[in-house]
């Protein structure tokens, strides 16, 4: 579980990291980030609509996504919003696919 202090939790906020971030696209999700105040701590945003799957698959999804995010957080605490958005892929495919995906991603912002 994400602490309150890392979770974008307005949606004003969700928005305007994914209009002015910078987009990585994956075949499982898109991942939008944007470098915040050295200050500020790391937050994360996740968006997993209805065209993913039943609500179930959906928490799934967030859960492993949410998990994935925790392990990024040790790495980067401070300095970044992240907003994931799943795509429908994302149901079918394993934990390990996700991570493997996720740190591609990370990479390529870590650049």
């Amino acid at each position: 579980m994400l602490p309150r202090v890392h979770r974008i939790v307005s949606g004003e906020d969700l928005r305007s990291t994914q209009r002015r971030g910078r987009r990585s696209a994956h075949r499982l999700f898109v991942m939008v980030y944007r470098k915040t105040d050295r200050e500020s701590p790391s937050r994360w945003g996740f968006v997993v609509s209805k065209k993913v799957g039943n609500a179930v698959a959906r928490n799934l999804i967030k859960r492993r996504m949410r998990a994935l995010a925790s392990h990024t957080l040790l790495a980067n605490p401070m300095g970044f919003d992240t907003v994931v958005r799943a795509l429908p892929g994302s149901a079918a495919a394993s934990f390990d696919e996700l991570s493997e995906s996720w740190a591609l991603a990370i990479r390529e912002w870590q650049e």
